[in-house]
């Protein structure tokens, strides 16, 4: 079972929490802030796309140290994260579970706050978006391989069911944004949670079946 995680999972985009968080604890830039207020207007009305969105969030970490964040990993998530779970998928999540599901946590989302998750929720895999880091250690604000959205989280996913030999006529996916479209579509049993205007309109045309948070 493949969850997305951020307004699927959560009910929130964590990136956005991220940015809260970040604010909050006097680390913000205001020429950041500026440049994701924009680019959080425009993908919000399906301008600019998931890709671009991450690319762009990326840019903060250029020239930062990875153990400044893993420290605040697990306070970011119990405080600004969990509150938001979703407690409809979170019965679908135990349901899995119930049934001996491997279960698969598959984000564009950042792998050193995605981890508590794993952690806490119990999954048994994590595909995410991993940080770039130089050679001096520091964080280049770019992606090391390929940011796990829309046709780059399909290509992640083949490369785990080809190592996990998995049933993909068997598996379940969730979802909730268009650019997960390319991982609903290659299962068997696809959910589209909440789902943004355009998957909702794919959903309907395919028999998915939509799911509500709560």
């Amino acid at each position: 079972a493949f969850f997305d995680f951020d307004e699927t999972l959560v009910e929130v985009n964590s990136a956005s929490m991220g940015l809260k968080w970040l604010y909050d604890h006097n680390m913000l830039p205001k020429w950041y802030i500026l440049k994701m207020l924009v680019t959080k207007f425009l993908y919000d009305r399906h301008l600019v796309d998931e890709n671009f969105m991450a690319k762009v969030s990326l840019t903060f970490y250029k020239n930062r140290q990875l153990s400044d964040f893993l420290n605040t990993a697990n306070d970011f998530y119990n405080e600004y994260l969990k509150p938001h779970l979703a407690p409809n998928i979170m019965e679908r999540l135990e349901f899995h579970r119930q049934e001996g599901h491997e279960l698969v946590l598959i984000s564009g989302s950042l792998r050193y706050y995605l981890e508590p998750v794993v952690k806490d929720l119990d999954f048994d895999h994590l595909l995410c978006t991993e940080l770039e880091e130089n050679s001096n250690g520091l964080l280049t604000g770019r992606s090391d391989g390929p940011i796990c959205v829309g046709k780059n989280k399909k290509k992640i996913t083949l490369s785990f069911v080809d190592e996990y030999g998995v049933d993909l006529s068997n598996s379940y996916a969730y979802g909730n944004h268009q650019a997960d479209i390319p991982l609903l579509e290659m299962v068997g049993h696809p959910y589209a949670v909440q789902p943004t205007t355009p998957l909702e309109k794919v959903a309907m045309e395919r028999s998915w079946e939509i799911l509500s948070f709560k």
